[in-house]
């Protein structure tokens, strides 16, 4: 009994010793950083008190132009990181040493949870071959064969509003509509499922996308092992994706490709596309191909980064709108402008006519970003070129803080004004690179981004062409509340307007 009593306080003594240096790393190196806490690390209150991307904001504040070091120490509970404070690092990071920091570093288990194995979360070369095979699915060609499908749903989106609203002002609350049509349009584009979720609030495809991104799978000490040691946590079989999400998403997409293949369907959508490269895995040609799972997993992200961001960004932009009503007025008289010069006909040239449009969602995208920071993880040893103390191990984890990067006086004054001519051209070629990241930047920027931007640009223009937008004195938050509790940047509570429709002559 006393050997196994000493065997115990041994062990226990080696594993308060093991995350007490673990937790000293940055002190011995002499890089600044605020005290850690056990076991969140430097995420303490993270979700209960106050948003993720809030607490790098702080750090970034606290630091930017006190440190003579681009980076300052974090931890990400147990997993050592650092918080990048100087804009040249951030572009250094994801564009000129990009070799070094190419991966994210986040969980994924293809094997055990098939739908994790996509483009955003694995790594190394394998993520270089799929970025590869994927990239021609998204460009303006390919955006152009699915306008009409959008602009179907923008169509749809706009008989919702016709049948909730009247020439009267009238509160409505817009988040649960906008992500409805992006549902709906990310639904057909990626799945060739005519969803209905605009008609249907119960539609079963939009509660499951909203269960995949709200609900986990475990508790909190296993997101704390999934967090700080995800390959290890793949290594033990670990799943995040919940069973009922899988097996829900992956029957889709068997259904889908079974029922194009047998009947030779061809709709011009990302569906399509990776059929396509489905056929060359089967056909034996893996380096070009796709198997069924990693299909299954690209449509799932796809829907997962297209649903909520774009409905998100949609929400923030009509907020914005209602609350400045002279930059509505001139986006209005902008859209109806463009579209009597087409006789009427929203075509995909006449979207990108719509420049004062382009930089709404951009100052929206500015103030709102929904992804409020990107993380990297360095894969080989880096030093800083003008002073080797500045080093980062591989293993470590980087932290690019875009929220605080938007709202940053040095690039953006006055940040939390909304003012859509800081995207006039003159002004965004004063600024530096990577000042403007709702996207991320550089090779591992966003794939979708073509496909979010033109979902977005649709949906709003078919809104102020037809619908005003106005604060509701009771029922509209100013300012904006947002919740703590998730990982995206939403609204608390949703959004409600005063909305009412324009009379046609």
């Amino acid at each position: 009994m006393v050997v196994l009593i000493a065997l115990l306080l041994g062990v226990a003594t080696l594993a308060i010793w093991l995350v007490l240096r673990n937790f000293s790393y940055w002190e011995r190196r002499g890089i600044p950083h605020d005290p850690p806490q056990i076991p969140s690390g430097s995420l303490s209150g993270m979700m209960t008190t106050i948003h993720i991307s809030d607490i790098f904001k702080r750090t970034y504040f606290k630091y930017k132009n006190k440190v003579s070091s681009p980076f300052v120490g974090f931890y990400v509970f147990f997993k050592r990181a650092v918080i990048v404070v100087d804009i040249d690092f951030v572009k250094t990071v994801l564009i000129k040493e990009f070799d070094k920091f190419h991966d994210r570093g986040v969980f994924h288990n293809e094997r055990d949870d098939p739908l994790s194995g996509n483009l955003v979360n694995i790594e190394g070369q394998k993520w270089k071959s799929l970025r590869h095979k994927l990239t021609p699915t998204f460009t303006s060609g390919k955006m152009k064969h699915m306008f009409p499908t959008v602009l179907d749903v923008g169509e749809e989106l706009v008989k919702i509003f016709n049948a909730k609203t009247s020439s009267e002002p009238q509160p409505l609350e817009i988040t649960d509509l906008v992500s409805r049509y992006t549902a709906d349009v990310i639904g057909s584009c990626a799945f060739g499922l005519e969803c209905n979720s605009l008609h249907n609030p119960e539609a079963e495809f939009v509660k499951m996308g909203t269960v995949a991104l709200t609900k986990r799978r475990h508790g909190r000490a296993m997101d704390l092992f999934l967090f700080g040691a995800p390959r290890l946590a793949a290594k033990f079989g670990i799943k995040a994706t919940l069973q009922k999400v899988e097996d829900f998403y992956m029957k889709i997409v068997k259904d889908t490709v079974e029922y194009r293949t047998k009947n030779n369907v061809k709709r011009n959508d990302f569906m399509d596309m990776l059929i396509d490269l489905k056929k060359k895995y089967d056909e034996g040609n893996g380096e070009d191909g796709l198997s069924f799972n990693e299909l299954a997993a690209q449509a799932f992200v796809f829907f997962l980064a297209g649903f909520e961001t774009s409905s998100t960004t949609m929400g923030f932009a009509l907020h914005e709108l209602a609350i400045n009503q002279d930059i509505q007025s001139r986006l209005k008289k902008e859209i109806d402008e463009v579209l009597a010069k087409n006789n009427g006909e929203f075509n995909y040239e006449s979207m990108h006519e719509m420049k004062y449009l382009e930089k709404v969602i951009d100052e929206t995208l500015r103030k709102h970003p929904v992804v409020g920071h990107l993380i990297r993880e360095a894969t080989q040893r880096y030093v800083h070129r003008d002073n080797p103390d500045y080093y980062i191990e591989p293993g470590t984890g980087v932290i690019i803080p875009v929220r605080a990067i938007h709202h940053d006086p040095e690039f953006y004054p006055e940040p939390e004004k909304f003012i859509p001519e800081r995207f006039d051209e003159e002004q965004v070629n004063q600024r530096p690179a990577c000042t403007f990241l709702p996207f991320g930047d550089g090779p591992r920027n966003c794939i979708g981004l073509r496909f979010g931007r033109m979902q977005t640009t649709i949906g709003l223009a078919k809104l102020i062409h037809n619908f005003k937008f106005e604060v509701n004195p009771t029922l509209t938050s100013v300012p904006m509340k947002f919740k703590v509790e998730n990982l995206l940047w939403s609204a608390e509570g949703g959004i409600t307007l005063n909305v009412s429709k324009f009379a046609r002559t």
